[in-house]
């Protein structure tokens, strides 16, 4: 009797510990960071990096830009874009990253999708073939700071913010007062140094003159056809367009294989929400601080 009872215990024990196994396998497969696999035949391909929404941060298509140009089967990158752009520097971080990508003379053709402006077309830029579809929205070449100002609510309720500085310049932006002409002044001056960049960029990779450029570079919104005979992009084309492109450009053919990485988590958030913009552009309607970016919004 007391043998059956342990025998039972110890069945109970290696049942418990398969399924307790099991379930920190399937926390770590959902909700691990850096969680992902590559969908990569054997043999030389082209990668598939995807940017999607709004350009917060660069670091993981920086990272997957990294690992496929040390990829000696990786023969060229097809980067889709479907963003209206974002922070500066991140669209910067990872222009520059595709830029050392093509170093290692692997070609890079860009998808956009739906839209692909401000800092998606900024990205877009350090492409060798650019493919809209005819009704992209991109363009949007320029920059912008927004941020908010409650002053005459904190009036409303009688509230005042005391702050301790040690220049006159070391609150810009304080969205409890209106900007100083010189707070403007110096401001209006990032901006103008920021936009010169964009359109340097757009010049030098488009073989633009950059009066040209300038000319294009109000804010303006285009098509994919308005883009295409402005001399904004190369080709009108799809995503697999693209892909076929890429692969002749790397003498794969015009069905090449393709790598790319699948995602496996999602934020809670997100699938409450169903999308991504909602969450963000609440966000930044709410956000205090000033912020400087190359993104096109309504």
């Amino acid at each position: 009797m007391a043998r059956n009872r342990d025998a039972f215990i110890i069945l109970i024990i290696v049942v418990a510990g398969i399924f307790l196994f099991g379930v920190a396998s399937i926390i770590i497969v959902v909700s691990g960071a850096s969680s992902s696999m590559d969908l990569a035949p054997i043999g030389n391909k082209i990668a598939l990096v995807e940017i999607n929404g709004v350009i917060e941060e660069s670091n993981d298509v920086v990272r997957q830009i990294k690992k496929y140009q040390d990829d000696n089967s990786i023969k060229a990158l097809v980067l889709r874009i479907e963003s209206p752009g974002g922070g500066v520097a991140a669209s910067q971080e990872i222009y520059e990253q595709l830029l050392r990508f093509r170093d290692k003379d692997k070609a890079i053709v860009v998808s956009m999708g739906s839209i692909a402006a401000s800092g998606g077309y900024y990205i877009a830029c350090a492409a060798d073939t650019i493919l809209a579809n005819p009704g992209t929205v991109t363009g949007s070449i320029g920059v912008i700071l927004s941020y908010l100002v409650y002053k005459n609510l904190m009036d409303k309720v009688g509230l005042e913010l005391q702050v301790i500085k040690s220049g006159e310049l070391k609150d810009v932006g304080n969205p409890a007062r209106q900007l100083t002409p010189r707070e403007r002044a110096m401001l209006q001056s990032v901006i103008d140094d920021t936009y010169d960049q964009f359109v340097g960029v757009v010049a030098e990779r488009r073989s633009m003159d950059i009066d040209d450029v300038k000319k294009l570079a109000d804010g303006a919104i285009f098509t994919g056809n308005q883009a295409l005979n402005n001399g904004l992009v190369d080709k009108l084309g799809t995503l697999e367009d693209a892909i076929s492109l890429a692969g002749e450009m790397a003498n794969l053919g015009k069905h090449p294989r393709v790598v790319k990485e699948r995602k496996f988590r999602r934020s809670l958030l997100d699938e409450l929400l169903g999308f991504v913009g909602l969450n963000q552009s609440l966000m930044d309607h709410l956000r205090p601080w000033p912020s400087i970016e190359y993104r096109f919004s309504l």
